[in-house]
């Protein structure tokens, strides 16, 4: 048996749920329904992610379920989490998943990142989720949840994105539908991010542009730290979108004097950091350009990413280095027993919440 034909045997995933060893669980997601666990596949060796939905819990959310877990599997793309396989075990639906080492953004930025990712990690990371936005624009797909914990990391640096289960398409009965009138299900989530066209629930619809602005949101989520409008009601949020207001980044060039700052001395200290950084022109145009309030006024994935933002010379920056201290889960974990005692040591001797991870893929 040749060599290629032993690895594909031992990388094939099976839909037996006795063959993965669960390690630890990673997080909880949609709204306690699901459990994302860190595990190793006993065939291969391999350390993956399981994401387990619990059908009982889920009743009206069983259907959006269904359809994360189809689609993301129909979708093939370098950029887009993976689903190795799906399988029923007893309640549960379980999703086997790569493992990715680095979690989401959003876990960067509660852990390493509270002031906002570094602007060179935000250009790679970026310019991957744009990649996987203009592969399922061409095949008639709206995501509508584009946010930073819907952003996975690998331990090697890939960057891809998941968070289907609120995605529509574009394409009715063979058809491309210049608008669409659906307003996403289960979305109190992602009400920040979502376009004001969207919010607005009129005639006029929206389309792929909608997530232009989301995508947009998430640059500022990136650069600031903090989810865009989080200190903000939804009334007045959905009010300052319909106005055509963009939140800003926050750097020496957009804060206020110091002299207006209000606050505790965690804020204070945070407005001081960011007061010593500059974002580029180009970084501040890009937002911009993606939270234009008329939605056709909003470039599409192809012109964004010929921007020159995406044009400064970043080819030999490695994304891993750029989030350090951040250090991924390792692999080796998942091949000495000493290793993986050690690796529990260490979550409790620092004191590290593995609950607080936020993979909602």
């Amino acid at each position: 048996m040749s060599q290629f034909l032993k690895r594909k045997m031992l990388n094939d995933y099976d839909a037996n749920n006795e063959n993965y060893k669960t390690i630890s669980i990673l997080s909880q997601c949609c709204q306690g329904i699901g459990t994302v666990h860190l595990a190793k596949h006993l065939s291969s060796g391999q350390m993956v992610a399981i994401k387990k939905f619990n059908m009982d819990k889920a009743k009206d959310e069983i259907n959006l379920i269904e359809q994360e877990i189809i689609l993301t599997r129909q979708l093939k793309h370098l950029n887009i989490i993976k689903y190795h396989i799906a399988f029923v075990s007893g309640p549960e639906v379980c999703v086997i998943s790569p493992l990715m080492g680095y979690g989401s953004c959003r876990d960067l930025i509660n852990t390493h990142f509270n002031d906002g990712l570094p602007e060179n990690a935000i250009a790679l990371i970026t310019r991957s989720v744009l990649d996987a936005l203009d592969y399922i624009h061409k095949r008639g797909i709206i995501h509508r949840a584009i946010r930073a914990s819907h952003i996975l990391i690998s331990a090697s640096g890939l960057t891809c994105l998941s968070g289907f289960r609120y995605s529509c398409p574009i394409v009715n009965n063979g058809r491309w539908q210049k608008q669409i009138h659906s307003f996403p299900a289960s979305t109190a989530r992602n009400l920040n991010w979502l376009s004001p066209e969207v919010l607005e629930q009129n005639l006029e619809g929206y389309n792929e542009r909608s997530d232009i602005y989301s995508f947009g949101m998430l640059i500022c989520e990136l650069a600031n730290g903090s989810e865009p409008y989080s200190n903000t009601s939804s009334t007045l949020m959905l009010t300052e979108k319909v106005r055509g207001c963009i939140p800003p980044l926050l750097d020496c060039t957009t804060l206020p004097d110091e002299s207006e700052m209000h606050g505790d001395s965690g804020l204070k200290l945070s407005y001081h950091r960011q007061a010593r950084r500059q974002f580029s022109d180009y970084l501040h145009e890009l937002s911009m350009l993606c939270l234009q309030r008329n939605p056709y006024e909003r470039p599409t994935t192809n012109y964004l990413l010929t921007h020159p933002f995406y044009k400064l010379s970043r080819r030999t920056l490695q994304l891993c280095e750029l989030l350090k201290p951040a250090l991924p889960l390792s692999d080796k974990v998942a091949y000495n027993n000493d290793e993986m005692e050690c690796f529990e040591s260490l979550q409790k001797i620092t004191d590290i919440d593995l609950y607080s991870c936020d993979w909602d893929f």
